[in-house]
């Protein structure tokens, strides 16, 4: 029977005293001549114990015979080599942090914190893997799913995400200590709960509160949530990282930043803010020229405000980019608008799509 470590990585009992020791003082990262020296054995011994582990283990080369030693907890990085038991050991549940002392960004470019200092995350592909932990910081994602997510349909050649996680756990190790906040199981990897904040987390956070707030009537209250929520983005999400699962959750987050900018807007129009929300509503506009619901809430808010020529000026600029880059008319909303500044009657309201 094999020996089951913390991690849930067998360490097959037919591996030698020796072989065990050479395993740890790869794990280490010591040279072959450094092993050699360490064990006092010869060192083409060293080259004959490493191609015996590797075909017990079905390790491919060095870099995967490291990783193993992390894996099954024989090493702890930065720590040198730590002896196991004989027998199994049991497994312990992850220390919970009464306040996480790493947090990580996805709102924008990907970044990560220890302790208020910034971490170094490696190259784009390894930070793709990160943003996949992330983004399913609820649930174990495993190395299929990493490498559909971050590479694609042009998978590597070889198995690159336990040497990813690796280096990860490494860099993002909390404190001086061995903890790591990333967790193994016989199903992939996940980050420790409790370990880590991920701002979308807090924006959805934010986002039902502001739900709440708007079905309670607390218009201010939901304006003060939406715009806590907004704050969060930092530029476009996932700037900058490759594959799959990057791209549609960018596209994702985008518009859920649209859309709650939206519903932001409308409740600050239901308070009578015309004029604050003006601005934020040309800039969305703007950026969004299709989108019909802005422009009638940008009508209704420079109608509002004693600006029906300029209301009456973005339905025409509207209509007709909707007419040349379409081929459609305008839809019921944004007529309906225009059909009642004409008239000189009360603009009522947008309704935008929920965010709750």
């Amino acid at each position: 029977m094999p020996t089951t470590t913390t991690t849930g990585q067998p360490i097959p009992s037919t591996l030698t005293h020796q072989e065990r020791d050479v395993l740890y003082a790869v794990g280490c990262g010591l040279r072959d001549a450094e092993i050699a020296s360490s064990l006092a054995i010869p060192q083409h011994a060293v080259a004959g114990h490493l191609a015996g582990i590797r075909a017990k283990l079905g390790l491919r080369d060095r870099a995967a015979a490291i990783v193993h030693a992390f894996d099954c907890g024989l090493v702890v990085p930065g720590h040198g080599p730590r002896r196991q038991a004989a027998g199994p050991v049991p497994r312990t549940a992850a220390r919970p942090a009464h306040t996480p002392r790493l947090r990580i960004s996805v709102l924008g470019q990907l970044r990560a914190w220890r302790d208020g200092q910034p971490v170094d995350l490696g190259h784009l592909r390894q930070q793709a893997v990160l943003a996949a932990l992330a983004l399913c910081s609820h649930r174990t994602v495993s190395q299929q799913e990493l490498r559909d997510g971050v590479w694609g349909m042009e998978q590597p050649i070889t198995n690159v995400v336990p040497v990813y996680v690796y280096r990860l756990r490494k860099n993002l190790r909390i404190g001086d200590g061995p903890d790591s906040v990333i967790q193994r199981d016989r199903c992939g990897y996940r980050l420790v709960p409790g370990a880590v904040t991920v701002d979308v987390g807090r924006m959805e956070e934010l986002v039902t509160a502001a739900g709440t707030a708007g079905r309670a009537g607390e218009l201010a209250e939901a304006v003060r949530a939406c715009s806590q929520a907004l704050d969060l983005f930092c530029g476009e999400p996932l700037a900058g990282l490759p594959g799959p699962c990057a791209e549609l959750e960018r596209l994702r987050l985008t518009e859920r930043r649209i859309t709650l900018a939206q519903r932001k807007l409308d409740w600050q129009l239901q308070l009578g803010r015309h004029s604050e929300a003006i601005a934020e509503l040309w800039a969305l506009a703007v950026a969004q020229p299709l989108n019909e619901p802005v422009a009638a809430m940008l009508m209704r808010a420079l109608y509002r405000s004693g600006r029906q020529a300029d209301a009456l000026t973005v339905f025409d600029r509207t209509r007709r980019r909707l007419a040349d880059e379409l081929g459609v008319p305008p839809g019921q909303i944004l007529r309906r608008a225009h059909q009642m500044i004409l008239r000189g009657c009360d603009v009522g309201p947008v309704r935008p799509r929920t965010t709750s």
